[in-house]
């Protein structure tokens, strides 16, 4: 088969297999094939590894945006957005002048306009939907309190005297799978609030199914909700587990958030082709 050619980018601290899909490059991999081989190409110590797969493809309505991008899961599943993928995205799409250093692309949640300023990328947000806080939470034997919004994708944030002691995998799972989020599920986000411009945060993402070093999305989600709970302020540094901040900007009239953005760093790590034997067999 041709060889694939791919970019690997970190957004600070999560990692993204990006690839140029206008030409159909990934053409034999129709339907749930696509699906498969995102899921084997993003399995680490078995083939390039990451947090994503992020395909590059013609815009839809080409008048109003440069492209139209399709992120999947490290299980295949297909996601609406991710903040730090986003801004990967955006950035591959400035080096292969594919767009401008101000550009618009597609995605499931709907248009999303990016800015390129060096390796750091800055990107709009979609409306956040949904906001529920003091969201009771019983697990096992114990009732947790979380706040949950959808920021393109659902977030439950739990505030905590200090993230590094969560044992986050498996009550990260249990909150994802918690009944009061189904039938999608939520990402789950256990964070403190150091000042209220900056907080310090792990995030257990949906679709991964395990901790991530870098959530943008949730980083937007955990800023927003101390800002509608009166704990913080625009603009808010959130540290990653990767040791690497994010920053969001945003709005808040007391109801509803407006101008959302998300800020940090989108950076190559190399630049590679795919093989047959980079590519595990996919029946």
């Amino acid at each position: 088969m041709k060889k694939i050619p791919f970019y690997k980018m970190s957004g600070s601290g999560n990692d993204f297999i990006l690839i140029d899909n206008r030409r159909g490059v990934l053409k034999n991999f129709k339907g749930r094939k696509i699906n498969r081989f995102a899921a084997a190409v993003c399995t680490h110590r078995m083939s390039v590894g990451g947090d994503g797969l992020i395909l590059i493809e013609r815009a839809a309505r080409p008048k109003t945006a440069h492209f139209c991008w399709r992120l999947f899961n490290t299980d295949g599943t297909e996601a609406e957005l991710s903040g730090n993928g986003g801004r990967c995205a955006a950035r591959f799409a400035y080096l292969k002048k594919i767009a401008p250093a101000r550009m618009v692309f597609e995605t499931l949640a709907g248009p999303i306009r990016a800015e390129i300023k060096g390796t750091n990328v800055k990107i709009q947000m979609p409306t956040p939907q949904s906001l529920r806080l003091d969201v009771k939470i019983p697990v096992r034997d114990k009732t947790y309190i979380g706040h949950f919004l959808n920021t393109g994708v659902p977030h439950t944030v739990l505030f905590v005297d200090d993230p590094a002691a969560v044992d986050l995998v498996p009550l990260g799972r249990a909150i994802r799978h918690h009944e009061l989020f189904q039938p999608a599920g939520t990402n789950v986000n256990f964070a403190t609030i150091k000042t209220p411009g900056l907080v310090r945060m792990r995030t257990y993402e949906r679709g991964v199914e395990d901790e991530t070093l870098a959530c943008g999305t949730g980083a937007v989600a955990t800023a927003l909700i101390a800002g509608a709970l009166g704990q913080g302020r625009s603009p808010m540094t959130l540290r990653q587990q990767s040791g690497m901040a994010l920053r969001v900007y945003y709005r808040w009239d007391g109801r509803v958030f407006s101008d959302v953005f998300l800020e940090g760093d989108a950076r190559v790590v190399y630049e590679g082709e795919m093989g047959d034997e980079t590519r595990p067999v996919i029946s």
